[in-house]
């Protein structure tokens, strides 16, 4: 039994990535101790599964509370201001737009200069960097969880002791398939090649002036361009970066390893590159050949789950909900979850940890089974993929009506703010 009384109680997070430095800021300002153990070896510079992300105005908001200087965040973002959806012909032309938002108010981040804001402003023994978690046991009267891990420097394992176990280890979590061993994920019908390209050397500085003449709302516009069953998405980072996605319907790929980032080699990559030249206007194609190593990400989601607690375990993030990029929730998921929850436990107290886990499902949950399950929706219609009563959406055809779903600002509980969140 841990003691409660003259001690902090204290959270093990396992999973270094967005959502655990989340937690550790939530639960650090909440009054608990935090570690976070991380399998990597060092802090990283680059994103593993992603390049650029959108934050939605409440997780702006949460995030400055958490680094107390809200400016940093600004001045490491950019505007997306406008929404907009746009068809692209096979005569390379963008022909019209079908749907428009200028009270779009997300900002758009580098993955990896988010991560750093986050791990900057943590205290420096929070995170402990190449410890590979093993497994986990809870207490016979639900006190304390134990969590061993390997030191990969060593090769020694450890216990690592607490009152909480955060699983914020991603959709593939291990800990989540301990309650749940039969959950499978669920291939969307599609794949997405990634990229970011720096635009500082002048080569492809003129790549993107071009583009930004094609596209002139890049800067302060998410962009989504919709061919027959295919789409594009890109917007401005700043720093002289410009992120791209395009997503591909294929038949779902072999993955190795624990990750749904494939390897590619560059015959993968040149016949890519072929075939933008032949879907997107001759502006972008030639934007989406001068990145330098686009990677290809195999696109995942799960049915809702009916539960993200059991006993001292909770779940955050990608592993309580996996869902599609479409919506730009992964990130915004991730960063709400972490507030709720620290909210929850510094309401409850770890003496009533059952009724805070409960609260912070009870919020949770149904926001976020709404937002993976629309979507799923929003990925299978700019795919032209099947849907239950209703044809394939295509961008040639599509009435106003049809190109009204396309709009970010459709996502349910697009502008909820918890009750339990005092901003």
């Amino acid at each position: 039994m841990m003691e409660t009384e003259t001690r902090k109680p204290k959270a093990v997070v396992v999973g270094g990535s967005i959502a655990g430095l989340s937690a550790a800021h939530s639960l650090l300002l909440a009054g608990w101790d935090v570690v976070v153990l991380e399998k990597t070896c060092s802090s990283p510079t680059g994103s593993p599964t992603g390049a650029g992300l959108g934050l939605d105005p409440l997780s702006q908001k949460i995030i400055g509370s958490w680094l107390g200087q809200p400016h940093l965040l600004q001045n490491s973002t950019l505007p997306l201001s406008i929404d907009q959806n746009q068809a692209t012909y096979g005569e390379k032309k963008i022909s019209r737009i079908l749907s428009r938002d200028e009270k779009f108010n997300f900002r758009a981040a580098y993955w990896a200069d988010l991560y750093s804001l986050l791990y900057n402003a943590l205290p420096s023994n929070i995170v402990l960097w190449g410890h590979f978690f093993l497994s986990f046991s809870v207490s016979s009267d639900k006190t304390c969880v134990t969590v061993k891990c390997k030191v990969l420097q060593t090769g020694d394992t450890i216990d690592v002791i607490g009152h909480l176990l955060i699983a914020a280890d991603g959709c593939l979590s291990s800990i989540r398939q301990n309650f749940i061993p039969d959950l499978k994920l669920r291939y969307s019908g599609y794949c997405a090649w990634r990229g970011v390209l720096d635009f500082s050397d002048n080569e492809s500085f003129e790549a993107v002036m071009d583009l930004k003449k094609a596209y002139e709302d890049l800067g302060k516009c998410l962009y989504f361009d919709l061919n027959s069953e295919t789409h594009s998405v890109f917007y401005e980072l700043l720093n002289k970066r410009m992120n791209w996605i395009w997503y591909i319907n294929q038949p779902e790929p072999e993955l190795k390893g624990n990750s749904v980032t494939m390897k590619v080699s560059s015959d993968m990559t040149e016949e890519m590159h072929e075939s933008a030249e032949k879907v997107w206007v001759p502006e972008l194609a030639r934007v989406i050949r001068k990145t330098k190593e686009p990677f290809l990400n195999v696109i995942y989601d799960c049915d809702p789950l009916q539960w993200i607690f059991w006993d001292n375990v909770v779940l955050i993030g990608d592993a309580a909900h996996p869902t599609t990029p479409h919506g730009l929730r992964s990130t915004n998921m991730s960063i709400l979850d972490a507030a709720v929850l620290g909210k929850c436990l510094e309401k409850w107290g770890v003496d009533n940890l059952n009724s805070a886990l409960e609260e912070y499902q009870s919020i949770r949950l149904p926001v976020a089974s709404a937002q993976v399950l629309h979507s799923r929706r929003l990925g299978r219609i700019k795919q032209g993929l099947e849907l239950l009563n209703r044809r394939p959406f295509d961008p040639r055809t599509a009435s106003q009506e049809d190109c009204e779903e396309l709009m970010q600002k459709n996502m349910p509980f697009f502008t909820y703010v918890p009750s339990v969140l005092v901003l």
